[in-house]
């Protein structure tokens, strides 16, 4: 089975500004989806694919607001069907590069069942969840990514939800890649969204987003800058697991668990130090990754990527067989194969 890349790319030079529609962007002043925006109008010039060969689509939600905001082909479509519809754009059009986009709630709520068997086809999607761990178009309900016992508008006492983890949630679906970004660093944000768009299958990007309004400051933690360096892990594929603000910081595997770890206290060195490999088959790493937080710095980067037949090709070979061996070859075939008559 040869395999095919069915998007073509063009010698045209885009820039960002080819990709920015004409339409004023409608987000609170500071919410972090103006980022993630600036990030996707500078990643498409990166994909080396025709404007008219990139469909954008989108659920409800301050997010799924982007199609409008983007010079591309876009579907804002219903609550929670992204995937599904966008399903349907790349069945119907392998041709396309179709970049879905949704919030936590969109996602991962009523859009949960179709988001998982999204990733476990491994159809040929860009899919970017904007995770601000709140409802906030409908004004500040807790979502399934809501910390528990935060206080909402929808949980006055608490919410005693488990939150779902996205990057435990992919890797249990048998997804072949993730990545996690912040919004604040909109420059990781383009590089994720760039690898993900060079993956075949189906691809997700957390961006860790803060919404001013609803649930300021949600991912202060780790995302400001007095902080950030040593709360937060960039991976590299092939390259040491280090992190802090000397790069002085690491993490091991001690048989059972990652743990981090100091070079230069009780003997560590840098041969102690794991290296990451975002295409191990294996997705337990992966998952231990993804997870981590708490005493653990927050993985950021490309978390797992790893190669797979992807839906989009096995479909369009199996037409194809199908096409040469066949009885009826068109849909007027088999509606003529039988008995007719005319009234």
């Amino acid at each position: 089975m040869a395999e095919r890349h069915f998007v073509p790319n063009t010698d045209k030079e885009y820039t960002k500004a080819d990709f920015t529609s004409d339409q004023m962007v409608k987000w609170c002043p500071g919410c972090g989806d103006h980022a993630i925006l600036a990030a996707l109008l500078a990643t498409f010039p990166k994909t080396h694919h025709k404007k008219e060969n990139i469909c954008m689509v989108s659920g409800i939600g301050c997010s799924s607001r982007i199609p409008y905001y983007v010079d591309t082909y876009g579907f804002h479509s219903i609550h929670g069907r992204a995937c599904a519809i966008a399903t349907g754009v790349k069945l119907a059009n392998p041709a396309l590069s179709v970049w879905v986009n949704m919030g936590d709630g969109d996602s991962m709520a009523i859009g949960g069942n179709h988001l998982i068997h999204a990733i476990r086809r491994n159809q040929d999607l860009n899919i970017t969840i904007f995770n601000n761990e709140i409802y906030g178009l409908t004004k500040g309900q807790y979502s399934p990514t809501t910390k528990f016992g935060q206080v909402t508008k929808t949980s006055p006492y608490g919410t005693i939800d488990y939150p779902f983890n996205p990057g435990e949630l992919v890797m249990g679906a048998q997804g072949t890649f993730f990545a996690r970004t912040l919004d604040c660093v909109p420059q990781l944000s383009t590089e994720c969204m760039t690898r993900a768009a060079q993956h075949d299958g189906t691809s997700v990007v957390e961006v860790l987003q803060n919404c001013v309004i609803f649930n300021d400051k949600t991912h202060a933690a780790i995302t400001d800058r007095a902080v950030r360096d040593d709360r937060t892990i960039v991976l590299e594929h092939g390259k040491p697991m280090l992190f802090g603000k000397n790069k002085d910081k690491g993490l091991r595997f001690n048989g059972r668990q990652l743990e981090a770890v100091t070079i230069g206290q009780d003997g560590i060195t840098i041969d102690d130090i794991m290296i990451h490999h975002e295409d191990t088959e294996d997705a337990g790493i992966h998952m231990m990754l993804a997870r981590m937080g708490g005493d653990l710095p927050v993985a950021l980067g490309v978390i797992r990527n790893v190669k797979k037949t992807s839906y989009t090709q096995l479909y369009e070979d199996q037409m194809d067989e199908q096409k040469q061996k066949g009885k009826y070859l068109t849909m007027d075939e088999l509606l003529n194969s039988g008995d007719t008559w005319e009234v």
